[in-house]
């Protein structure tokens, strides 16, 4: 334990700095969001034909279902009406993951690439390929810009050929350790998608980075992280340095100061968590290993959030909510 401590101690001295300004680019040939025009220009609406159905959040069945990513149109098609946008890398990185199988998730054929070279080494999702391009493999380096795949329409559910779209997300893994989770949970299904199964990663908002980015109210993805806004503070207790934290200093709000008792965690509406400060032994006295304890909750916020189950109350106190409950289980090992 003292050893891991260590660890992640240094790893916590170079959380502070100068923060250089990511070279980001869109990953398609769609031209619109580079050129300011909104997102009716460019996003593929679901069924219902609602713009916003496009778009990342709680945007789905009157805003109680939660969409990942954002699902963006094609620009070009063939004659049978099927996409031909060339995807590209939305950033320098490596390829961790690429599933061909269309059949196997409701993403389809999709890759995912890790950006060791941003802070936090935010991954990025490509779903719904109608191609891998030849060369793309996992372990691959690939350059912003790089073509990776060509959009289509692939997944386990039925996504017609007129709302072929890429669904592009950005986001961070919750743990290594996801494969003993899953193997707990008994779903009755192989994993086939290793660590980077859906169910194991979290989401921001892509528009809101990039728009940010670019109006340069952010340079870098640890500016973002840092102003988030929280919905949920908690404390939990555990001597337990998680792999997030590990794989994430850049999220440490000061740096692990000798043995840790415990962890104060600010969540985001999606219960992502984006803020932790690590608590003394002494910080918890009193407290029983495993403990989770609610110490502020934005409601005004969640209830204009419906798509994610973060608090519930119980014998008259904030409680974690089922998704809430999946994070902890995930991050620190909670059963």
């Amino acid at each position: 334990m003292r050893k891991l401590l260590l660890i992640a101690a240094v790893l916590a001295s170079g959380v502070a700095g100068v923060a250089e300004r990511v070279e980001i680019s869109w990953p398609t040939p769609n031209e619109a969001w580079a050129r300011g025009r909104g997102y009716e220009s460019w996003v593929q609406p679901t069924v219902s034909g609602e713009p916003t159905s496009g778009l990342w959040g709680s945007v789905r069945s009157n805003g109680m279902q939660f969409h990942e990513g954002l699902d963006i149109k094609p620009v070009s098609r063939d004659k049978r009406g099927e996409p031909l946008d060339r995807i590209t890398a939305a950033m320098d990185g490596v390829v961790r993951n690429i599933s061909t199988s269309p059949g196997a998730s409701n993403y389809g054929r999709y890759i995912v690439i890790e950006h060791p070279g941003v802070t936090p080494a935010v991954y990025t999702l490509y779903a719904h390929l109608a191609r891998i391009e030849p060369g793309i493999f996992e372990g691959a380096s690939v350059k912003r810009g790089q073509v990776i795949a060509t959009m289509g329409h692939s997944s386990s559910g039925n996504i017609p050929v007129d709302r072929a779209h890429l669904h592009f997300e950005i986001g961070l893994m919750l743990t290594q350790d996801f494969p003993s989770w899953y193997a707990w949970k008994k779903f009755g299904s192989p994993n086939q998608q290793g660590l980077w199964n859906g169910m194991n990663l979290m989401g921001i908002d892509p528009r809101d980075f990039l728009e940010k980015w670019r109006t340069r109210r952010v340079d870098s993805f640890d500016q973002y992280f840092a102003r988030r806004d929280s919905a949920v503070r908690l404390r939990v207790v555990t001597t337990r340095v998680p792999d997030f934290i590990r794989r994430y200093p850049a999220l440490l709000r000061k740096p692990i100061d000798g043995l840790v008792g415990g962890w104060e965690v600010q969540c985001d509406v999606t219960g992502l968590p984006f803020s932790w400060t690590p608590l003394s032994p002494m910080d918890v006295v009193g407290l029983r290993a495993g403990e989770v304890q609610i110490l502020s909750v934005d409601s005004a916020a969640l209830r204009n959030f419906r798509g994610k189950s973060l608090i519930r109350t119980r014998g008259g106190a904030p409680a974690p909510g089922s998704d809430l409950q999946t994070m902890l289980q995930l991050v620190f090992g909670l059963r």
